[in-house]
């Protein structure tokens, strides 16, 4: 009987031995398993370091944007944070009516028989 297991080099199927055809990809008897090294900017400091809190840069701006949003004063939400949503939602629909206004000249320009002369 062949047995095949998957190559992550050549991203196919490979014949192997019937041990490492029944052994998951990246897996190995025998060897602890280390936790993997950080790879993130921030935070810059190992969660044991660093204590109960941690340090990121900025200012945290979710319950302020909670509080905006949640209120019901009969505005949509896409429109609450005022004039640059209104000029952004304007200038979207004015695009999207423009374009399906060119698209439908484009459409009767080319449904038109051509012209020989």
């Amino acid at each position: 009987m062949t047995y095949y297991k998957f190559s992550g080099f050549s991203q196919r199927l490979t014949g192997s031995a019937p041990a490492t055809a029944y052994s998951p990809q990246g897996l190995r008897p025998g060897l602890p398993a280390e936790p993997p090294t950080m790879t993130f900017a921030t935070p810059t400091k190992m969660v044991s370091e660093s204590g109960a809190m941690m340090e990121y840069l900025g200012v945290n701006k979710v319950p302020d944007f909670q509080r905006l949003f949640q209120t019901s004063d009969g505005i949509p939400v896409h429109l609450k944070r005022g004039v640059p949503d209104r000029l952004l939602y304007r200038t979207t629909m004015a695009l999207t009516v423009g374009g399906a206004l060119y698209c439908l000249v484009a459409l009767y320009m080319a449904a038109q028989p051509r012209k020989t002369t």
